[in-house]
């Protein structure tokens, strides 16, 4: 009875957030706290259950808050706009170059971690380039894609945040194993970029030989509805935390704020670019090194940030509100799957479902779980949005992988692989998915098509760096 009452409970949050009828927050908190009361339990009971799941996420919420509104102050301070200027100078008129410079523009952009800024910078800058040039489109949609799809392992981004909120752990730990892999993963997306970049040439020479089916026509139609889903989030239903900021409900990782930093001329420090650039490096090697809780470096980092680039509480506190919104929006849902967590597991219900699934699983697969679930990570992005996989399940697959000796991080590190990480540019899941077609003016369906292979390609590569680092474990003994 429980263990169906537990996975009857996960259905409906998962329906809710497919068909997004009521905000995450409602569904990861509002349904399990209904289910709670359905099983039985008394509301001091719950009560407990919930204060347990709140501080099991209340350090990496507060991780994803200073995160965003450092890397806001930062890109308001115009530390990228040099970089992302260079980029586009370098790229030229040569279409293998542009690709590549399009996907390098995209990984410096997504630094922050936010899908829909992301988007909002990188395709402006170079879709003007692909349509002097006669470049497809789907190949502008793609670079960007992949590019930001890499990038958003971060531990400040979604996915990364979310797993780590699950499992109670601080982010670092999740994400420093898998570092070789991301650098593997960016060169993976640049090499990618060349070859479609050196194709596109072939196929604009075909066109200018007069060849009528090397012509691309590319479907606008409609995208502008689209565009009206994404283009309010960052948080994101946050669904990964790519999203852009202001739409619970849509998706991905979110962000916030202006869509470059020189949107405001006043914000603009370039006397500080240097001091700006240290600070940013500085923060992320005390990640790397594990010198601080995430939630302190960023805490620490945006507290210098302010005192260095906006001097008085007027400025400041006009920077922090900038950016908030967003912020609060992804922290509320991370506190509302703490909820969900919370109550799943002080219940017993996650424990009950997990008895059925291994009951469910042959014995000689088990072992291979992170694996399985590493393989299929990028086609799982087109059915889980990162609240509906991170929240509802994986706590399944890791009570599934304890009844066999799986150990949860390595179900986790798999599953972040491409779980709304490489495969979030092509999640219908996410607010920011829309925005990118929009941006680029590609159908929907065409741009799923055009992406997928080449995204579920870079996460298998990834995957198989992982596990030649020891990061994931082919066979778990």
């Amino acid at each position: 009875m429980l263990s169906l009452l537990g996975f009857g409970t996960i259905a409906i949050i998962l329906l809710l957030l497919f068909t997004q009828r009521v905000a995450a927050i409602v569904a990861l908190a509002g349904v399990p706290l209904a289910a709670a009361f359905l099983a039985g339990n008394s509301p001091s009971e719950v009560a407990g259950f919930v204060k347990e799941g709140l501080g099991g996420v209340v350090g990496v919420a507060a991780m994803f808050l200073f995160a965003i509104v450092f890397f806001g102050i930062m890109r308001d301070a115009g530390l990228f706009d040099p970089i992302i200027a260079r980029i586009v100078r370098w790229a030229g008129s040569a279409p293998p170059t542009v690709a590549v410079a399009t996907t390098a523009l995209a990984v410096v952009a997504h630094l922050d971690g936010a899908g829909a800024t992301t988007f909002l910078i990188a395709v402006p800058a170079m879709l003007p380039i692909y349509e002097r040039l006669g470049m497809s489109r789907l190949v502008l949609a793609t670079c960007v894609g992949l590019g930001a799809g890499v990038m958003n392992m971060v531990p400040w981004g979604g996915p990364t945040a979310r797993a780590a909120a699950t499992l109670g752990v601080d982010a670092n730990e999740l994400w420093v194993p898998l570092i070789p892999a991301q650098i593997a993963g960016v060169v993976f997306a640049l090499g990618v970029a060349y070859y479609l970049g050196r194709r596109e040439r072939t196929r604009l020479a075909k066109v200018a030989a007069g060849d009528a089916s090397a012509v691309v026509e590319e479907s606008t139609a409609r995208v502008a509805e689209r565009m009206s889903v994404g283009s309010g989030d960052t948080g994101s239903s946050v669904d990964d935390a790519n999203e852009e900021p202001g739409s619970p409900s849509t998706g991905g990782n979110d962000a916030d704020g202006p869509a470059t930093a020189s949107s405001d001329r006043a914000l603009l420090r370039p006397k500080l670019f240097w001091v700006n650039a240290f600070l940013v490096i500085a923060t992320l090697a005390a990640l790397i090194a594990a010198i601080a809780p995430p939630e302190t470096c960023f805490i620490i980092a945006t507290i210098v940030a302010l005192l260095v680039n906006y001097r008085g509480m007027k400025a400041q506190s006009a920077r922090i509100e900038a950016h908030a919104v967003g912020a609060m929006l992804m922290v509320g849902t991370l506190l509302a799957a703490g909820v969900l967590l919370g109550v799943l597991d002080g219940s017993g219900m996650i424990e009950s479902m997990a008895v059925s699934a291994a009951n469910a699983i042959p014995d000689a697969m088990a072992p291979a779980l992170p694996l399985i679930v590493g393989v299929f990570a990028v086609p799982m992005s087109l059915i889980f949005g990162p609240d509906a996989y991170y929240f509802g399940v994986l706590p399944v697959l890791i009570e599934v992988g304890d009844q066999f000796g799986v150990s949860a991080i390595d179900l986790a590190q798999a599953s972040i692989i491409g779980e709304e990480t490489v495969g979030f540019p092509i999640s219908p899941m996410t607010g920011a998915f829309y925005l990118l077609v929009g941006l680029a003016k590609v159908d929907i369906g065409k741009h799923i098509r055009h992406t997928l292979g080449w995204a579920w390609l870079i996460s298998l590569g990834m995957l198989g760096v992982a596990m030649a680092t020891g990061a994931i474990p082919l066979w778990s003994s």
